[in-house]
């Protein structure tokens, strides 16, 4: 692995100019210097202590907690959206707004929920974990979207239509990967990539892993932007100890 900062950021500036097929697989990192903290799993802000329920953030944001105690899933779901609301999208997310119109066939998986990628202008976007901001009904087929949980008049919603619960579209613990989420994935990893970015993601889930896992086969150009060790830090070709928004500036101007 090369390790001279400068001719890394220049090798990626060059692979970019030539590629064609580029993702970028972002994680809680990515939207650090948007002032959000680096959440553990989807919920973060209680990192190794216990909810005011005296139970992990894990079992609070959990399908079984929804289904029988729907408060206290809202309630957390409701902290870590008055935390977006409070930020926005930061340069990093711009840049890769701005290499996606130069290059098209560029995608996002991210494994964020603060819809700040698609707030940013991403077109080709697999939220793989949901976003908070998409609402459903679990009882009828009631779907909306909120600029934020200001609009709500009540914390767990109720559907205007059936009274049902309605809850954000994202993944809890213990739910399955959205369908169509996980479909466009499959469908963009069965054409390959010429360049891979791992940004701000400890990648300790399998799906998030696997993209850059895969590169070799594709003879795609690996890199990492994250001040941790993570999962993929020994598999990539190019590993930079660095923040997401200042480094995607950095590549950017080289371009």
């Amino acid at each position: 692995m090369l390790n001279d900062p400068a001719k890394q950021l220049e090798i990626i500036a060059e692979h970019l100019r030539n590629a064609k097929r580029i993702l970028f697989i972002t994680g809680a990192g990515m939207s650090a210097d948007s002032g959000l903290p680096t959440y553990r799993g989807i919920g973060g802000l209680y990192n190794d202590r216990l909810t005011n329920e005296s139970m992990p953030i894990e079992m609070a944001l959990s399908r079984t907690i929804m289904d029988i105690r729907p408060d206290i899933t809202w309630h957390h779901l409701a902290e870590i959206e008055k935390a977006c609301r409070n930020a926005k999208y930061n340069r990093g997310h711009e840049i890769i707004v701005e290499i996606e119109k130069l290059k098209p066939e560029t995608w996002v998986l991210t494994q964020n929920i603060d819809g700040f990628h698609r707030a940013a202008g991403s077109k080709n976007l697999i939220e793989i974990h949901g976003c908070l901001y998409d609402l459903y009904c679990t009882e009828c087929n009631y779907k909306t979207k909120v600029k934020d949980y200001s609009e709500l008049n009540d914390i767990p919603a109720i559907c205007p239509h059936c009274n049902g619960l309605v809850r954000p579209q994202v993944v809890l613990f213990e739910e399955m990967l959205p369908e169509m989420a996980s479909y466009k994935l499959y469908n963009q990893m069965s054409e390959g990539f010429e360049m891979v970015f791992s940004i701000g993601t400890t990648s300790v889930f399998n799906y998030i892993k696997r993209p850059v896992m895969k590169a070799k086969s594709w003879g795609a150009l690996t890199v990492e932007i994250n001040p941790s060790i993570t999962e993929v830090s020994d598999f990539v070709d190019i590993k930079l100890k660095t923040t997401a928004a200042a480094t995607l500036e950095e590549i950017w101007k080289l371009l």
